[in-house]
C-alpha cells in the first residue's frame, strides 16, 4: 500500500469513525460526511490518473456533483432543524414527532 492510498484510506476511516461515535451535533455529522466524500473524490481522481483511462475521467466530477448536492441538502436540513427545534443536537430530534 502506497502512502497515498494509506492517507486516503485513513481519512475515510477517520470520517467514518467520527460519524459513528461523535453524534452530538448535526453539523459535526455533516462535516464527517464531507470529509468522507472529499477522501473518496481524491482517491477516485488518483485512481483514474493511475489507470490512464479516459472512460473513467468523468466519474470524479460526477462524485463531486453528488457531494455538492448532498452538502446543500444537509445544510438546508440543518437550517430547518435549527429553526424548528432551536438546536442542532441529534438527541433532540425525534422522528415520531414529525
Amino acid at each position: 500500500m502506497t502512502p497515498f492510498h494509506f492517507t486516503f484510506s485513513a481519512a475515510f476511516i477517520l470520517g467514518l469513525t467520527g460519524l459513528a461515535f461523535h453524534r452530538t451535533h448535526l453539523l459535526s455529522a455533516l462535516l464527517c460526511l464531507e470529509g468522507m466524500m472529499l477522501s473518496l473524490f481524491l482517491a477516485l481522481s488518483l485512481w483514474t490518473l493511475e489507470l490512464n483511462s479516459t472512460s473513467f475521467s468523468a466519474s470524479p466530477m460526477l462524485l463531486l456533483a453528488f457531494s455538492a448536492c448532498e452538502a446543500s441538502a444537509g445544510l438546508a436540513l440543518l437550517v430547518a432543524t435549527a429553526r424548528t427545534h432551536g438546536t442542532d443536537h441529534l438527541q433532540s430530534l425525534n422522528l415520531l414527532q414529525c
